[in-house]
């Protein structure tokens, strides 16, 4: 039983072979997933996937990197979108420092309102972070965003952010960075926080896991980051696996 947290499904890289992507996930034991739509088209095509799929569920939310293209309409627009039971975060939403396509002002303004609307319909946020992480870690503090909590997307900070993310009411989610043979940090995250404060994602159709690197990743391949993690921690691969898939239908409220 495994629960990918964060897959991008509505990627131009599965129009050719979606369903046959779907059902390899469901033969590694995935038995839910949640899509995150981060733009007008993605979210649209997350929509229509959980519409289709009983055991795929929505994030929606606005990318930081096109944070310069979201208007009031689109937060609106989110917001409806947010009622709809089977969206269940907000995101992926917060700083990303690697391009330069949105100024850092007009991302940090972006993110704020994101987290207000996230506290106002009562939904948890999904944060996307690149080089940004005293800057995101302030914005979560000034803004409360413990009130609502969340996940730190494929995370790749240091042990002690990570512990300071979890007193916020984060959890820390873990993607296949976790299994490069150089992440060393990522290792060290895992190593380090309690499994109860753990999520596993493929962010597929990217970073794909080690053997897979550099290739297409797809959701049947979270099972090679619970494996890895039982490694790391010295427990069961089924003990990972309950475990992280029991705290996904936590945080996100699924039953």
């Amino acid at each position: 039983m495994l629960f990918d947290t964060h897959v991008h499904l509505n990627a131009e890289q599965y129009n050719e072979d979606l369903e046959e992507v779907i059902e390899r996930a469901q033969e590694a034991g995935v038995t839910n997933m949640v899509v995150v739509g981060f733009d007008r088209p993605t979210i649209e095509k997350a929509m229509d996937l959980v519409e289709r799929y009983e055991f795929i569920y929505a994030c929606v939310g606005w990318h930081p990197v096109d944070a310069i293209d979201m208007t009031d309409d689109d937060l609106r627009w989110i917001d409806e979108l947010s009622s709809h039971p089977k969206v269940v975060a907000l995101g992926e939403m917060g700083l990303d420092y690697h391009w330069d396509k949105s100024p850092k002002e007009v991302q940090k303004e972006v993110f704020r309102k994101q987290i207000r609307l996230a506290k106002k319909v009562k939904l948890p946020i999904v944060i996307h972070n690149r080089e940004a992480t005293a800057d995101i870690v302030e914005i979560l503090k000034e803004e409360r965003a413990e009130e609502i909590g969340g996940v730190m997307h494929c995370f790749s900070g240091s042990p002690e952010t990570a512990k300071e993310c979890v007193n916020m009411n984060f959890y820390i989610s873990l993607g296949g960075p976790v299994t490069f043979k150089n992440a060393k940090k990522p290792k060290e995250v895992a190593a380090a926080i309690p499994l109860d404060k753990l999520l596993i994602e493929t962010d597929c159709p990217y970073l794909a896991p080690h053997p897979y690197r550099g290739k297409r990743n797809e959701p049947s391949y979270v099972k090679l980051v619970a494996e890895q993690i039982a490694e790391i921690k010295g427990i069961s691969y089924e003990e990972v696996a309950k475990a992280t898939t029991r705290n996904a239908k936590k945080i996100f409220a699924i039953n």
